[in-house]
Formats: structure tokens, sequence, C-alpha cells
């Protein structure tokens, strides 16, 4: 299982693409209602979510959490405690948090990211809190993934599916859905 959490104000791109090749990888993603079951994206677009924040659980089934940026999304997200509880809960056991644009702000402010290598929204780097900003399209250190905004979504997306999946997954779906490095 895996929990993509979606607050309103949510940046559409950043959480449809990778719940799309996600599932199309072959994984079990649900959508986590913070703020309702309908969910209002940051440009309007509602998104009924899978179920809400407190009907989720916490167990060895969970694989993954996923926070997509946007704002007002991403303060949202960091103001619940089911956000806050479900990423602590991954970050104890080592297991995949993935965060993009803003949502990597929620990591720095949880001080997950000291001294690791983390991107983010151009600008926001104050928010990773000590983690050593980069620049490229994703980061990978150690079990957290982070990436920069809606023109990195299908490379975080693949990333995903490269640490979830078997080698070879991402490059057979990047190639399906005729996306181009």
């Amino acid at each position: 299982m895996i929990y993509l959490f979606l607050a309103d104000g949510f940046e559409e791109v950043e959480a449809i693409t990778p719940l799309d090749l996600l599932r199309r990888a072959g994984k079990n993603v649900q959508t986590v209602g913070v703020t309702g079951k309908i969910v209002n994206g940051s440009h309007g677009i509602p998104v009924t979510a899978d179920c809400t924040a407190d009907e989720i659980t916490l167990d060895d089934s969970l694989e993954m959490v996923i926070l997509p940026g946007g704002m007002p999304g991403t303060l949202r997200l960091n103001d619940s405690e089911a956000v806050r509880g479900a990423v602590a809960y991954m970050n104890e056991r080592k297991r995949p948090i993935a965060a993009i644009c803003a949502a990597p702000t929620v990591l720095g402010g949880m001080r997950l990211l000291e001294g690791r290598t983390a991107t983010c929204y151009p600008g926001m780097e104050d928010g990773l809190h000590c983690a050593n900003a980069s620049a490229d399209p994703v980061c990978i250190d150690g079990h957290i993934i982070t990436s920069r905004g809606v023109g990195t979504a299908i490379p975080f997306a693949l990333a995903l599916i490269d640490v979830l999946c078997p080698a070879g997954t991402s490059e057979k779906l990047a190639e399906s859905v005729v996306y181009r490095k």
C-alpha cells in the first residue's frame, strides 16, 4: 500500500502523475484526503480521495508515503497530524518517503533532511533545514525522495517506480507513455 496525501490547494500534476504511473506499474496507491473526501487542487480541479486521513492504517503493508506540493496544500499537509504521523512512522522504519515541489519543506520542518541531499521548488530551499540543497530534478538520499515541481513530475514518478519495482519497470513504463529523458 502507498498513501498519497491530498489537501485542499495541492498541485494537481504533482499528485496525479505519480498516482497514474505507479498504478500503471501495478502498485496499490490510495489517495488520502486530509481536508475531506473531496479535495480541491490549486487550479480548481476537485478530486475524490479513496479515503480520508482518519481511515488510514499505519502497518507493515505501507510501502511509501507521497506528499505533492502546491499552495496552500503543502501548509495543510504540514498542519495534519495524520500526515506527520505517517511520515514519522515511515522514517522510523527507513521506508520510502517522497515529496515534490513545496512538500519537501514538510520533511525539512520535521528535521528529516539534515545532512541529506534534497531538492524542492526554487526559492523554498530555506525550508529544507540543513539539507544539502540541490537543483537536480529528483534527489534520492537513503529512503527520502524529493523533486522540484510540476515539470519534474514524470521523472519523480519514475524514480518512485525505480525504488519500489523490479529493475527495468520504469524504463518500460516511460517508453509506453512516450516519455523521453
